[in-house]
């Protein structure tokens, strides 16, 4: 099963939409699993403790710090890189499209961007 993480960079009416659109899937907000304040190792560590999809828009430094946990053998349940321009219906769209037409094991150790998801599903 899929679940994600939100970490505190992301919009929180991502969040709010998912819940609204697909109440059954599990969006964790930053405030649910107080990763504010938090360095992006420890978001990581977060999310992967949690069994959960880290959903962010951080293109800058979350791809280094996932490389960095990956060359330490420390397995991730994935990343997703969600850009800040992207339409919101769109990101909802395409993670609610993951959520019910993939396996979690299918993210395991992938970091993606969310707008070529969005082209390869719906372009």
């Amino acid at each position: 099963m899929i679940r994600f993480q939100a970490d505190a960079d992301l919009d929180f009416d991502i969040v709010i939409a998912v819940r609204r659109r697909e109440p059954s899937l599990d969006f964790a907000s930053a405030a649910d699993s107080s990763v504010q304040g938090l360095v992006d190792t420890q978001v990581l560590e977060i999310a992967a403790r949690d069994n959960r999809i880290l959903v962010t828009h951080d293109g800058r430094t979350m791809p280094t710090h996932f490389q960095d946990r990956r060359e330490l053998g420390k397995a991730s349940p994935g990343v997703f890189i969600l850009s800040q321009f992207e339409p919101i219906r769109s990101v909802v769209d395409v993670l609610i499209m993951v959520w019910a037409a993939s396996e979690f094991a299918d993210w395991h150790n992938q970091i993606r961007h969310l707008p070529s998801l969005t082209q390869h599903l719906f372009g």
